[in-house]
């Protein structure tokens, strides 16, 4: 995906967009853009007078006809040329995605037997193995074992990622190759009905859908339309009334200068191409609602691990409580551990042997374990551990799920727990208590560090108006101070999944729109109720079902990276909206005094450009009207230059440039083309 940035605009791209150009002159197809259609019959009025002069009286005009067909022509082709090119650029994305979709061989376990079929008779439900240097037949969730995964054929990048069974980081995508050891994976997408297909489908820019805001643009663009056209027919009779002739076409120009063809002829573009840029930044929209949705967002709920922080919680230290032996400690952290495969499990046992704990006092008992039951880690319970072979139970998990369940078991807490797991917390780190039965033996210290310059970039969104809130598992001590290191505006320390919606609601009953990342399925219903959610492709699937966008490449911080575009998308959209208004009026002092000025001198005071003559005049306006489309189409398909800042700045800077500038520009353009069009005539 990242080669196919650079060749964005290759000949192919613009071969294919010259073409398709052509063929959106369909009226057909023309319809769903009402202010080009009411160009096109216009073009088709003008060039019926040139194949029938006669018969509509128009044997003395042809060569102004001509150039007032060959204009609007122009301004037809360059329009559809826009929106070919943006969508262009997302068919060519998809012809990528295509490539990497193949019929391979799986090897499907029925029974005790491995059957090798083709992945297109795959089912949802079907397990399959998959071993080094095989590609992965289809979507699904590895139940087995741990491997390395080559996604560059979804995401581009060469690195390959760690899938392994359990967790948030099991879902695989069909496609993608195993480059080391080997997992046995359950499909959980039938044929047809998989990412890749779901991506081809969504990023063909022929396929997206009009946004609300769009539609509502639009709306106004076929007011606008109709208001001129009313206006330009009663004209007619008003120029007869003074003895003034006004030919059809030169009717017909006026309509083309005043009704808004320029963001008319982008609208479609500018759409297609925010959703292109997102796409581009390997993140998948579901729709362009999505999008349009990430630039009005008002409060971004982000999680602590992975997302502020690095999230690699690592064992650090054993901290031990209330009398204990440092090594019965050591023992049943151990113990707790020995069948957690989660990195911060793992790290309790490397931390062990990393410090030498290997004297016959640290030994385990794995028989204890062996024979014991796995009690996995539930964010209701917010612990994990063993029921031991001989009944006895050992857990480990927050401080405070550790305490209450030691007091359901009649146990003691010791006194000095509470100050050990503060003075944890109150270093940015994170303390799991460990039990035996009724007895808390101590803590594990889980170190972890919020990620390089964070801070700024929550400071950007304060400027843009986004409150942050950062959601965390963590104890309030803990959650304080990586709130306050990063700098988010609000923190929900011990937060649970009831935790998340609440906080999602309630600032949705303030009408705020709320923004969201996640990737466990204990996300999927926060990410559901949020206005823009953003799941990663590493995570379950029912995060990524319950999301409106996918990140592919598994990063939780892009979430601002998308609200960043999502504004781009609309401040571009304003932006041309207004430059386009701005050069109707430009327009009105050109086309209007060219008309009127032979039999009413007094409108020669309006023509303050000066013009030639009213046929250059309406003809100069008229070709500025057709050239400036193409010269704003790289504007539209890059986006205008987003920078953070408040609404009242943004509003401001934006009518400055391009209200004030979109006025300055065609009084300069349109009396530099007159120049030239007055020594043609």
């Amino acid at each position: 995906m990242k080669e196919q940035r650079k060749r964005m605009l290759d000949r192919s791209i613009l071969k294919h967009a010259i073409r398709d150009s052509f063929m959106k002159l369909n009226p057909m197809l023309m319809m769903k853009n009402p202010v080009m259609f009411v160009v096109e019959i216009g073009t088709l009025v003008v060039l019926l007078m040139l194949l029938f002069p006669g018969y509509f009286g128009a044997d003395k005009e042809m060569s102004f006809n001509l150039a007032v067909f060959v204009i609007l022509l122009f301004t037809l082709l360059f329009a559809n040329f826009a929106e070919a090119l943006a969508e262009g650029r997302g068919k060519a994305q998809a012809a990528s995605l295509k490539k990497s979709k193949q019929d391979t061989q799986a090897n499907k376990l029925v029974g005790n037997d491995i059957q090798v079929v083709s992945s297109t008779e795959l089912r949802k439900g079907d397990i399959v193995l998959v071993s080094q240097g095989e590609m992965i037949p289809g979507d699904g969730e590895v139940i087995e074992g741990l491997a390395s995964v080559d996604e560059s054929a979804i995401t581009g990048e060469s690195a390959p990622v760690i899938k392994e069974s359990g967790g948030d980081f099991c879902s695989v995508t069909g496609g993608t190759r195993v480059v080391s050891d080997r997992i046995k994976v359950r499909i959980t997408a039938e044929p047809g009905e998989t990412f890749i297909d779901k991506m081809i489908s969504l990023v063909e820019g022929a396929q997206r859908q009009k946004t609300p805001n769009e539609i509502a643009l639009n709306t106004l663009l076929i007011s606008l339309t109709i208001i001129f056209l009313i206006v330009v027919v009663t004209l007619a009779p008003i120029a007869r009334h003074f003895n003034i002739d006004l030919p059809v076409p030169v009717l017909i120009s006026l309509l083309v200068c005043l009704i808004p063809t320029t963001i008319g002829g982008l609208l479609s573009a500018i759409g297609i191409a925010g959703m292109d840029r997102v796409t581009q930044f390997n993140v998948l929209a579901m729709s362009g609602k999505a999008v349009e949705a990430s630039g009005d967002i008002n409060t971004m709920i982000l999680d602590k691990t992975g997302t502020i922080t690095f999230g690699n919680r690592m064992a650090s230290e054993f901290v031990p409580v209330g009398g204990v032996e440092k090594a019965e400690l050591v023992k049943w952290a151990a113990m707790s551990s020995m069948k957690d495969e989660t990195p911060e499990g793992r790290s309790v046992l490397e931390l062990m042997r990393k410090q030498e704990y290997t004297s016959q006092e640290y030994t385990l008992d794995e028989s204890l374990a062996a024979g014991g039951a796995f009690i996995e880690f539930k964010a209701e319970t917010r612990m994990s551990g063993l029921d031991l072979a001989d009944g006895r139970k050992v857990r480990k998990g927050a401080v405070d799920s550790v305490r209450q369940w030691i007091i359901s078991q009649n146990g003691r807490v010791p006194a000095d727990l509470e100050e050990k797991a503060n003075q944890v917390a109150s270093e940015g780190g994170t303390p799991l208590a460990v039990a035996l039965d009724d007895r808390i033996y101590g803590i594990i210290y889980l170190k972890d560090t919020v990620k390089p310059g964070m801070k700024e970039r929550f400071d950007q969104l304060r400027e843009m108006g986004i409150r942050t809130i950062m959601c965390t598992g963590d104890n309030p001590l803990t959650a304080a101070t990586i709130a306050r290191e990063a700098g988010v505006d609000d923190f929900v320390a011990e937060s649970k999944p009831e935790d998340k919606i609440a906080v999602i609601r309630r600032e949705q009953e303030q009408g705020k729109l709320v923004a969201m990342t996640g990737d466990g399925t204990n996300d999927a219903p926060a990410l559901a109720q949020a206005d823009v959610g953003l799941a990663m492709n590493s995570g379950t699937v029912a995060a990524k079902e319950a999301a409106n966008m996918v990140d592919l490449d598994s990063d939780p911080s892009k979430i601002i990276e998308v609200v960043a575009i999502g504004k781009q998308l609309l401040m571009t959209r304003g932006a041309l909206t207004t430059f386009s208004i701005a050069n109707d009026v430009a327009k009105y002092f050109a086309i209007i005094p060219a008309m009127f000025m032979l039999a009413i001198p007094q409108m020669g005071a309006l023509n303050v450009m000066g013009l030639g003559s009213p046929l250059s005049a309406i003809l100069s306006a008229l070709i500025f009207n057709a050239v400036i489309i193409p010269l704003l189409i790289p504007l539209a398909m890059k986006g205008v230059k987003y920078k953070p800042m408040s609404s009242d700045r943004l509003l401001g800077r934006n009518l400055l440039i391009y209200g004030l500038g979109g006025m300055v520009v065609p009084f300069v353009g349109i009396k530099a083309i007159d120049l030239l069009v007055h020594l043609w005539i």
